[in-house]
């Protein structure tokens, strides 16, 4: 067989867009083909073949049209894609045999018609290329060897490249786009052929076939011209679809890393880090190409981010993903008694780990209880489909989750749960704990389950959807039983929660309501208890067969639905305002009278900044005000704002334990409604005790925020 340096096959293309160094930037079809082959043993030339090619939308842009020549009449009678390729392979085919070659190589003008058109619009269109699209040499580059002094290969053209070696330029009779392109590479190829150069093609580029799996360790230096970040990917998209997105360009061993939230979920985010600066520029060049129906953002991105999301120091990890060429598949939701041997009986004989038990690596916390997730190997693609089939399949008393997976979400979970402190990394006894808010009488902590959390709320959903999509069962909602969950931002999370009049009630909601359609979505109920919806503010998580501790409960400031631990018994103002604990401590005011004063922060001090230097691993959730169904006007509160009540010393020196601000007591109310009046703020408080005497309203603007004071008698309302 001769060698691929024996026979070139010229070649040239064009799109019904952007051509020359911007060809396939616009994601525009390919319209025109044409090639040549080249005996470089014998220098002989074959005959020049040109092909049209009818794009799936015959559109052309007015650039295309004056480049290229063609008109929409002509593409409309000539053959697609597929069809063209297989008169390349047949012509080509036909005319190595008669040369008495059996093989060959591409060679282009520059490697975007290969990487940055081809492949991806065959990727786009389910067609399997040939065998020949994934090597091909570089014209430029060759040149590059034979005359490095002519300057940059970047910066290389042909009209350029033939001027230098005195190659004079075709007649205008033959000035066709493609034509006069293969024409020129033709006699470049010959001309560097012949004495003095004597060159010998040597320079072959290769396309990947796929993406190789791998593990990426935190010490392993990451070029930060190599790392592109890719946003606005599909939640359900795997390393092979960004793969697939990218087709065309060389992604290094193990180098797509899937964010995640603060949930463990995916994010829409990936990293990927690619073999070399020039597949990273020509990734950025598909900035707003298109995944299905979604447009996918593409920007530079650094080797630090990458290692952050990818890279991992696990001796475990690292000896779980040493297996070459196995498909992950994690596994979510599993039952925390779980064993191997519970796993593999629920994979079944359909869908076998690679080497059993050895094939699975459970997740767990730094003291070694499970979370409930799990990766687990397949050494084949058909073995991992059968497995994503059980997708919400049961095992024990709970539905376990299956998704594709990559080795840098493997790490990337390992050092999230990992990293999660421990009760033994709490603040030394010098450090006297934070204040807590006394739970609201409407959220009295009990174990009755006589509430319900409603999960996967549209984000426009508000109180009047839920009370409809409880239908007849509104009538059993405690008053200012709703309870909106909103993230740090102040914006819907997609939870809420519903204190119902009896367990019973609760039980009956979540039978009937589960998995009902509001708009478009359906969302998900469970019965719970009060107590388990403080546990779910904190970061934990509850389904339907019970309630998931939230992997760190330090004693912090908690959000003024819960108390997080015991209040302590006596608490000066100094310690109220340590330093340490605050990130930007605020000056203490003199006291001005024996009541208690109340210190507020603004919105961005939420407690999990409290303990900032605690390396705190959870996210902090916000109930809205409480609704009732006889009350339709609601108005959010501010997310993250906080009061800390502190009794101020006497004049006598004593010290009270601290309380809740009792009658006469200040609540300040910010982000209020700029045409909010009296009366508003008012039925906002609608089912708390205050005096008509007692209440004074001042609104007033400051910095753009309205605000409000009022002197409720129970509690305060944030």
């Amino acid at each position: 067989m001769a060698s691929h340096s024996d026979t070139l096959v010229v070649f040239f293309g064009a799109t019904a867009g952007a051509n020359g160094g911007k060809l396939g930037s616009d994601e525009r079809e390919i319209i025109l083909l044409v090639w040549q082959i080249v005996d470089l043993h014998k220098k002989k030339v074959g005959k020049l073949q040109r092909r049209l090619v009818k794009p799936d939308s015959l559109e052309l842009t007015d650039q295309s049209k004056e480049e290229t020549g063609l008109s929409v009449d002509e593409l409309y009678k000539a053959e697609p894609l597929d069809k063209v390729l297989q008169q390349f392979q047949q012509s080509v085919s036909a005319e190595l045999k008669a040369l008495g070659r059996s093989s060959y190589t591409l060679c282009v003008d520059g490697p975007l018609i290969i990487r940055q058109a081809l492949h991806p619009e065959a990727s786009k269109k389910n067609l399997v290329l040939p065998e020949c699209f994934y090597t091909f040499v570089d014209v430029r580059k060759e040149f590059h060897k034979c005359c490095p002094n002519a300057g940059q290969v970047q910066d290389l053209t042909l009209p350029y490249i033939l001027e230098y070696v005195c190659i004079p330029e075709l007649p205008l009779s033959e000035q066709v786009m493609g034509l006069k392109e293969v024409r020129c590479m033709v006699q470049l190829c010959l001309h560097i052929l012949a004495e003095p150069y004597n060159h010998k093609f040597s320079c072959f580029e290769a396309v990947k076939y796929k993406l190789e799996s791998g593990a990426c360790s935190k010490t392993e230096p990451v070029d930060s011209e190599t790392v592109i970040r890719a946003r606005g990917l599909p939640w359900q998209s795997s390393d092979q679809d960004i793969a697939r997105f990218f087709k065309g360009l060389n992604i290094a061993k193990g180098g797509v890393a899937l964010c995640l939230n603060a949930q463990g979920r995916r994010n829409g985010e990936a990293l990927v880090r690619f073999i070399n600066q020039e597949h990273r520029d020509l990734a950025l060049e598909r900035h707003k190409h298109h995944m299905g129906s979604r447009y996918i953002e593409v920007y530079k991105a650094t080797g630090e981010e990458f290692l952050k999301i990818a890279g991992g120091t696990s001796n475990e990890v690292s000896q779980f993903l040493s297996k070459e060429n196995q498909v992950i598949i994690r596994m979510r939701g599993l039952p925390f008694t779980a064993s191997p041997q519970d796993v593999l009986t629920f994979l079944g004989a359909d869908s076998p780990a690679t080497d059993a038990s050895d094939g699975l690596l459970f997740v767990k916390y730094p003291d070694g209880r499970p979370t409930g997730d799990a990766f687990v190997l397949f050494s084949c693609e058909e073995y991992a489909l059968n497995a994503l089939k059980k997708h919400k399949q049961i095992l024990g008393k709970r539905y376990i989750e299956l998704f594709r997976s990559t080795a840098a979400e493997v790490q990337q979970v390992l050092n999230r749960y990992m990293s999660t402190p421990l009760i033994s990394t709490l603040p030394s006894s010098s450090m006297v704990p934070m204040p807590v808010l006394a739970t609201p009488p409407y959220l009295a902590t009990g174990s009755t389950r006589d509430c319900v959390r409603l999960r996967g709320l549209p984000y426009t959903a508000a109180i009047e959807d839920i009370l409809e999509f409880m239908g007849e069962y509104t009538i059993d909602i405690k008053p200012h039983g709703v309870h909106m969950v909103l993230n740090q931002q102040g914006r819907p999370s997609g939870d809420a929660f519903i204190q119902m009049r009896s367990a019973d009630r609760a039980f009956m909601v979540a039978q009937k309501c589960h998995k009902k359609m509001m708009k478009d979505r359906y969302v998900e109920v469970f019965q719970c208890s009060t107590e388990e919806m403080s546990f779910v503010l904190m970061g934990g998580t509850l389904n339907r067969s019970g309630l998931s501790p939230p992997p760190c409960k330090l004693p912090c400031l908690a959000p003024p639905a819960y108390a997080a631990f015991p209040s302590p018994a006596m608490l000066s103002e100094a310690a109220l305002y340590q330093p340490p604990l605050l990130a930007t401590p605020r000056t203490p005011q003199p006291p001005l009278s024996p009541h208690p004063t109340l210190a507020y922060y603004p919105p961005q001090h939420h407690p999990a900044q409290l303990y900032m230097n605690m390396n705190m691993n959870y996210t902090a959730y916000y109930p809205s005000p409480p609704v009732s169904p006889s009350t339709m006007s609601y108005f959010a509160s501010p997310p993250g704002s906080v009061a800390l009540a502190a009794q101020q010393p006497h004049a006598q020196g004593h010290v009270a334990s601290p309380m809740m601000p009792q009658h006469g007591a200040l609540v300040r109310m910010q982000g209020l409604p700029y045409n909010a009046g009296v009366k508003d703020i008012l039925s906002f408080f609608q089912g708390y005790q205050y005096s008509p005497e007692d209440y004074s309203s001042m609104v007033q603007m400051s910095q753009g925020q309205t605000r409000s004071l009022i002197q409720p008698k129970e509690w305060l309302c944030l």
